[in-house]
């Protein structure tokens, strides 16, 4: 097949939609459901972020994509008790795909709330069970189990969207895009991430952990297919925090670091203790505890709203509170997809237990950068790779 018709393009009004190829065959089989302009675009992306992943871990992976963006992003490592109970699975054992997924969904529920899936490997049964109570717009993955593919079909009334990725397809050199009538042509950016961009370090402190190297793989992965300028936090074989879209580099930093220190305090004793009434969704959990960690839970213990989902008021986390159990987190990873212009970047980090970092390089502020590092004690390495993505 080499056209396949859409319901519309990125809005319901831009209609006809459709992609094609021009040459060969369409390299993935819708197996449920209609897919739409964004899903498509969720679902390539995705997946070479999820293969590459793979590629440089040796491990199955996992994205969770909103808007062309991944929200998170993860590989199989096995899952503590205190994040088995954070992300709802608390006495399962898990498949290892299902493990990357359920990582991957937890570095931002919020933002995951209808995302796009992306496997590295089969998704089996598991997988799709523990996909069956979320919200989510459909899936791309190699292959599905008999039994997976059963109950995927049932979700969002039977309309979920399943698509089955050909694994032997091998893109062109060359892509094309058209905006305004103009067409965009560029060689694809096929650069390879590995540990060889980790040699340069011009920090004093120069040596990684095998975690840390990990995990800046991920984290520069994961850029490579988020929308720049971006930044990504990552800890445990999982992005925590992803900043894309933003026009200041500092501005990416925040968001993103925002982000991981709302992971970090999901963790938190009294957020794992809150008095949650039984039938409140697990949507509704996320909200709830969003808004109990942000600074909008003093104006809600004026009104009534707590009620709905608590069965008592809960004991307020401070913001003394707060800042003092992030001051204890460490060992924290970021990437950057260009250079850091000034060493404000690493002050903002810093508050987030950032200790490793892969960014770049070449700002004529680099020194500026490197002594603020240093300063630290953090471990830096200059790539030279640039990781735009438009």
């Amino acid at each position: 097949m080499q056209e396949l018709e859409l319901k519309y393009g990125c809005n319901p009004n831009q209609k006809p939609a459709r992609v094609f190829v021009k040459n060969g065959d369409i390299p993935f089989t819708v197996l449920n459901g209609k897919p739409g302009y964004i899903n498509l675009l969720d679902a390539m992306n995705s997946w070479q972020l999820v293969q590459e992943l793979k590629q440089a871990t040796g491990l199955p992976a996992a994205a969770s994509f909103k808007h062309v963006s991944p929200a998170g992003a993860a590989v199989a490592t096995p899952l503590p008790e205190i994040l088995q109970k954070v992300y709802f699975v608390e006495g399962i054992e898990l498949s290892p795909i299902a493990t990357a997924y359920i990582r991957a969904r937890g570095a931002d529920r919020m933002s995951s709330y209808g995302d796009f899936v992306a496997l590295s490997d089969e998704c089996d049964a598991q997988t799709a069970s523990f996909l069956a109570r979320e919200v989510s717009d459909g899936i791309i993955a190699p292959s599905y189990s008999a039994e997976a593919l059963e109950i995927l079909k049932t979700k969002r009334k039977s309309t979920y969207l399943v698509l089955q990725m050909d694994t032997s397809f091998k893109p062109a050199e060359l892509e094309q895009k058209e905006v305004f009538g103009i067409t965009f042509e560029q060689k694809r950016n096929d650069v390879k991430i590995t540990e060889e961009c980790l040699k340069e370090i011009p920090t004093k402190s120069k040596s990684f952990t095998e975690a840390a190297k990990r995990d800046l793989l991920i984290a520069l992965i994961t850029l490579k297919y988020t929308q720049s300028n971006s930044v990504c936090y990552a800890k445990d074989g999982q992005a925590i925090g992803i900043g894309a879209g933003q026009q200041s580099r500092v501005h990416c930093t925040r968001l993103a670091g925002n982000k991981a220190d709302v992971w970090h305090l999901r963790q938190h004793p009294k957020v794992l203790a809150l008095p949650f009434k039984d039938e409140v969704r697990r949507p509704d959990r996320d909200n709830a505890i969003d808004v109990y960690i942000g600074e909008e839970w003093e104006d809600l213990l004026e009104t009534d709203d707590w009620k709905r989902v608590f069965t008592e008021k809960p004991e307020p986390l401070t913001r003394e509170e707060k800042k003092a159990y992030l001051k204890t987190i460490s060992g924290v990873a970021l990437g950057s997809d260009a250079f850091f212009p000034f060493g404000d970047n690493v002050e903002r980090a810093h508050k987030s237990g950032v200790e490793f970092i892969a960014q770049a390089g070449g700002s004529i502020r680099d020194d500026n950068v490197i002594e603020t590092a240093d300063k630290y004690g953090m471990t830096m390495a200059f790539t030279h790779i640039r990781l735009f993505h438009h």
